[in-house]
């Protein structure tokens, strides 16, 4: 044990201690016998850096792990990161762009290998980063998802699936990212309002009988048109439907078609069909009897202007932006432009790109999640996989249940190449290596590899099971850490990501991946806003841990993860948990000053005096309190429960309360059954905080006294209620209440804080005198005031606690009328802001038309005012 050093110091003790424990192999599961626990982390991308998303996520899952290890699990938190397809290409690619090369310029081989060396010396930026936020994971055991055993999971996945006839090759529409030249998938698409147009046409009918009309934000696709959809029940087109359309530009015959996706209340009602450009369209186009194969194409993968039948030789070759600006011409000299509409239209743009996505008529492989997705329903209905929060559950199974197929290929270099080959003669054939192929084709059929590879969700949904050493150990379910026990995750994938690991793990290990799915927010700007790069109001969580410290800012991640809510970030609740672990420094220096160390028994040290049975029914409380929230992923609730039996119960009340004195000042020595309580108390206090604040309580575990093991495995204080003495405890929160209401009087009413007054007592019971008598000197030191017998005469303030009555005489002490006075002008002006905001509040104009945060601010001010005029009226009422 060593004197702690006088200030707490976050950086001086972080990269020590984390240094130590990794160094040690203290987040390696090494427990035999014990209870196995298992838990995986979101696989953050190999390009990436910490962000306040990541924070949150591996905060909360590090707490769980800590939180384990301390309840004597064997506890894994398997960590690793995603190979990131399309954003590792496009950095290497960049990075090659500066010395003027292509990846063209190289072949697929030496641009996979200078990926590589990419990843061997940049790649690894955020498990270092990880490290800072003092995450307990299990660093020996590092995943990649392109590392040999995971991508050979990854073959066999894929083999197995298209075997069992769940993995097939199909003509679709994709997100097409005509920047990068691949499919993106939804999650990958980011939706903005642009400000455009709505442009009218009008489409001659074949046999010069009329037009119909039609409108449309993309007019070049009216080069692939192939039909134009009237609802069924629109009378306005009954004799119209079978017939034929003659296309301006390209004098193509298209049908007039019956489909209820045309809205007979939107525009003309009619609706001009492009499938092979189109979602919606595609779906109409099916319907109508047009098979995939069959649908037009217009563009090429980088977005240009095909001859897809009629189309005018100027046009081809165009990119589609520039081909817009030449259709619209040519449709107004055709006389088939009617009116052009101003509009703001919901664009798609790939988020990494930034171009505008086309929906695309490409050939890729597709997964029938239909079918996977049913096991993974009945799952969560079942109970088999908790959803935390419940609330989730409705948006999961009307997800699920209206799953469309999945496209698992991208056209990429970067990535497991899928394992399919192909014959001259349109044949393919899948297995997990070219031999197998080349031994199902037959000797002499010339094969040639798919160049695609998998999308890396399709990857990284084999993360639970993958990770673990499937398929080549499948033994025991995988040393019984499958299912893992809980994945937390954002729940903007839940679908993405979490949704498809339910599907595959149940489909090949035969069980579901994990036990309970917990769910949290987005942290926001302080306004509420969402973060963004664009709008300059994210947050560095590397820059709050440099000022405040790793402990403070996981501290605040927990506090505030209320679960179905986002977090609105606040720097100076992060300082304000700083002051937290500061107050738990100095009231430890306070401890170790006084000789109080480190307890020598898990179990409450015998107590006599009531203070001391009080902090150990209040800890006894608190544990259960943090045990029953951690049960329920109620982070904030347990973080809570700590915080104020830290700050309030211990800090500000039993240090006060067991302060040695001798002649009224603070000097003599605390007793032995103290200080036993004491260390107790502060050990409990040490491994209830230390899942939420590592750092800080393994520093402190240490200082405090020799110890035999760190207290990253320590053993989780068991909550005794054997130690509960009801009278102490009453007594104790009595004694706290008095001095705390005369405490307030005395502020409210301006008495100097080293006066000392005389505190006489009215009407008390036995009970009270009783506590009176046993209490007289903790009060006296503590309220600054004396007992007296006999009647007080003269203004005075008064206090009621219980059923007795407590006068503190204030003649000659404050000037009675001035106070007086200056309350009374003190509660107009704060009824006179009480009624104002009152006033904004009840007005529906302002409710409705401010901003949400101007509104919160309104009643959140209300409130305060409503409260300070309450306190003001209670001090005059004291006065007497």
């Amino acid at each position: 044990m060593t004197e702690l050093p006088k200030t707490f110091d976050p950086a001086a003790i972080e990269q020590h201690w984390y240094a130590h424990w990794e160094a040690n192999g203290l987040f390696r599961p090494d427990r035999p016998g014990a209870e196995p626990w298992t838990i995986v982390n979101p696989p953050p991308n190999v390009t990436g850096s910490l962000h306040i998303g990541h924070a949150l996520d591996n905060t909360l899952q590090d707490i769980l792990t800590r939180h384990a290890r301390l309840k004597g699990k064997d506890a894994m938190w398997v960590v690793g990161t995603d190979h990131a397809g399309i954003a590792t290409q496009m950095v290497v690619e960049r990075n090659l762009a500066k010395d003027g090369v292509k990846r063209t310029d190289l072949g697929r081989d030496a641009f996979i290998d200078k990926v590589w060396a990419w990843k061997a010396e940049s790649g690894g930026q955020i498990t270092g980063q990880l490290r800072r936020l003092g995450c307990s994971m299990d660093w020996a055991n590092e995943r990649f998802t392109m590392d040999e055993g995971f991508s050979a999971a990854v073959l066999k996945v894929f083999v197995e699936l298209h075997r069992q006839g769940l993995l097939y090759r199909d003509k679709r529409l994709v997100n097409w990212d005509a920047g990068l030249g691949t499919a993106i998938s939804d999650l990958e698409v980011e939706t903005r309002e642009i400000q455009g147009k709505f442009w009218h046409l009008t489409y001659p009918l074949a046999d010069g009988s009329g037009t119909i009309s039609v409108a449309t934000t993309r007019p070049e696709t009216m080069l692939a048109d192939m039909a134009v959809a009237v609802n069924p029940a629109d009378a306005r087109y009954t004799a119209l439907i079978g017939q034929m359309v003659k296309l301006p530009i390209t004098g193509r015959l298209i049908p007039i078609v019956a489909d209820e996706h045309a809205d007979p209340e939107l525009g003309s009602g009619a609706v001009k069909i492009t499938p092979g450009h189109d979602f919606n369209d595609f779906e109409v186009g099916r319907r109508a009897g047009i098979e995939a194969r069959d649908m037009l194409n217009m563009l090429d993968a980088r977005a240009r202007i095909v001859d897809c039948g009629g189309v005018p030789a100027e046009l081809v070759g165009l990119d589609r932006f520039a081909a817009r600006t030449r259709i619209v011409e040519m449709l107004e000299e055709a006389g088939a432009l009617e009116r052009v509409e101003d509009r703001v239209i919901q664009t798609p743009y790939g988020d990494r790109s930034g171009v505008v996505i086309e929906p695309w008529l490409t050939d890729q492989w597709y997964v029938d999640a239909k079918t996977l997705a049913q096991p993974a329903i009945e799952a969560v209905r079942s109970g088999a996989i908790h959803l935390v929060p419940k609330t989730w559950e409705k948006t999961f199974f009307n997800w699920m249940e209206n799953i469309q197929p999945w496209c698992v290929s991208r056209q990429l270099w970067w990535g497991h190449q899928i394992p399919a080959w192909f014959a001259d003669d349109g044949r393919i054939f899948v297995a997990e290596t070219e031999e197998e192929a080349q031994a199902q084709a037959g000797e002499g059929v010339l094969l040639t590899r798919d160049p695609d590879v998998l999308d890396t969700w399709f990857s990284s949904a084999l993360w639970p099971f993958a990770t673990l050493g499937w398929p080549e150990n499948n033994d025991a379910r995988l040393g019984g850490r499958y299912p893992n026990d809980v994945l937390i995750s954002g729940f903007d994938i839940l679908f993405f990501w979490n949704a498809r690991m339910m599907m595959q793990g149940i489909h090949f290990m035969g069980d579901v991946p994990f036990k309970t799915l917990y769910l949290h927010g987005l942290v926001r700007a302080a306004d509420g806003a969402k973060m963004s790069k664009s709008k300059g109001n994210t947050v560095d969580p590397l820059g709050l841990i440099d000022k405040y410290g790793a402990d403070a800012l996981r501290f605040f991640m927990a506090a505030m993860e209320s679960q179905g809510r986002d977090i609105k970030m606040d720097e100076k609740r992060v300082e304000g948990y700083r002051n937290f672990a500061t107050k738990l420094w100095n009231a430890a220096r306070f401890c170790q000053f006084n000789g109080i160390g480190g307890s020598t028994t898990l179990e409450p040290p015998v107590a006599t005096h009531a203070v001391n049975k009080w902090i150990v029914a209040e800890c006894v409380a608190t544990i259960q309190a943090v045990d029953l929230a951690l049960a329920e992923y109620r982070f904030d609730a347990a973080a809570n429960a700590i915080y104020q039996f830290v700050w309030s119960r211990f800090c500000d009340w039993y240090v006060e309360l067991i302060k040695p004195v001798s002649n009224g000042e603070h000097r003599g020595t605390i007793d032995d059954e103290t200080k036993a309580v004491a260390g107790w108390t502060l050990d409990q206090i040490l491994v209830l905080l230390h899942p939420f604040m590592p750092f800080i309580t393994e520093e402190l575990w240490h200082g405090l006294a020799t110890r035999d093991h760190d207290l990253i495995v320590g053993q989780w204080p068991m909550p005794d209620a054997r130690a509960l003495d009801p009278a102490a405890s009453k007594e104790i929160d009595w004694l706290i209440r008095l001095v705390s209401e005369i405490r307030a009087a005395r502020t409210e009413l301006n008495v100097p804080p080293g006066a000392r007054l005389p505190l006489h007592v009215r009407d008390s019971g036995d009970l009270t005198t009783d506590r009176l008598v046993r209490q007289q000197a903790v009060i006296a030191r503590l309220a600054r005031v004396d007992l007296t017998v006999g009647e007080s005469t003269g203004g005075a303030a008064q206090v009621v606690v219980d059923e007795a009555t407590f006068v503190l005489p204030l003649e000659g002490v404050i000037d009675l009328d001035a106070e007086r006075a200056r309350l009374t002008k003190a509660i107009a002006a704060a009824e006179k802001e009480r009624d104002a905001l009152g006033g904004r509040l009840s007005n529906a104009s302002f409710v409705e038309r401010a901003k949400p945060e101007a509104v919160e601010k309104a009643r959140a001010d209300h409130a305060d005012k409503m409260a300070e005029a309450a306190r003001l009226h209670a001090a005059l009422g004291r006065l007497g």
